[in-house]
């Protein structure tokens, strides 16, 4: 049975006004689109402002200057750097010029510098040489490590280098020019002379045939001096003051053996010293 209940007066139905709801979304519509269009219009001012900076002159690469280059001319160089000029300071990807840079088989290191307005600065670290490599009949520059840096010519003539043999890979090693291992003994033996420049002056050719025993020239000597695999440059050194002393017992001399340091082997030139074997110097002897 239904029960009607009384109106209680206090209570008020709240009145909406159709009118006014249009009204308040056309007015967030407005507003929202005044928005956009204020954003577009900085993100056009912000874009031509980044492109005015990407683009100006103090900001654009019109100039490269190089240091450290001895053997390299600055033209060679800038050649390596081909197309970075106009381009952006800001973006500019050093990184990969510097990688350019390092292609060159005289560049044993480069730096490259931003310097405002408009400039790159190159310093240039180059690889020295230090031998003459024989290498299949041709003759390559060979640096402290034992690696090719150019072909030997002419145009180094000037170099006063020791000759280095023995450094060929075998036919079988996956067409690399140069043994890795007697490429790494000739690079320790050139390390211990530049220790020594005196000592290394004297130096006409070295042999790297066997990984485990350098074998050495002189100038002015016939004699091979055969230092081993370690204590290269004592070991020369006490092979030039044995010299006249070895000179008086045996005046040509085919090689001198230096590996055992207590003794000295000597193999002369025209015949044996003893049945069979180099004849020894030793304290005592």
């Amino acid at each position: 049975m239904p029960v009607s209940a009384p109106a209680d007066r206090r209570f008020r139905r709240a009145h909406v006004t159709p009118a006014r709801r249009r009204r308040w979304l056309v007015f967030s519509r407005w507003k929202v689109g005044r928005a956009a269009l204020l954003a577009a219009l900085l993100l056009s001012v912000g874009y031509r402002g980044v492109r005015d900076v990407l683009h100006a002159d103090a900001l654009t690469i019109t100039r490269i200057t190089v240091s450290g280059n001895s053997r390299l001319s600055k033209g060679e160089v800038v050649a390596l750097l081909d197309g970075i000029r106009g381009a952006s300071m800001l973006t500019v990807d050093i990184e990969s010029w510097r990688q350019k840079l390092l292609s060159s088989p005289w560049v044993a290191d480069a730096t490259i510098r931003r310097v405002l307005p408009g400039t790159v600065n190159v310093v240039i670290s180059e690889r020295q040489p230090t031998g003459i490599g024989r290498v299949n009949d041709d003759l390559y520059l060979i640096d402290d490590r034992g690696g090719i840096i150019d072909q030997y010519g002419p145009n180094y003539a000037e170099l006063d280098l020791p000759v280095i043999d023995g450094l060929a890979a075998a036919p079988r090693d996956s067409g690399l020019l140069i043994d890795e291992a007697r490429a790494a003994l000739a690079a320790r033996v050139l390390t211990a002379l530049q220790a020594r420049p005196a000592l290394a002056r004297r130096v006409s050719e070295i042999d790297v045939s066997d990984v485990r025993d350098a074998a050495l020239i002189l100038k002015g000597d016939t004699a091979l001096v055969r230092v081993g695999s370690e204590q290269f440059a004592e070991r020369l050194q006490s092979y030039l003051d044995l010299a006249p002393a070895l000179r008086e017992r045996v005046a040509a001399i085919d090689y001198v053996d230096l590996r055992f340091d207590e003794r000295v082997y000597v193999r002369p030139a025209q015949g044996r010293a003893g049945p069979g074997r180099p004849g020894p110097f030793g304290p005592g002897r």
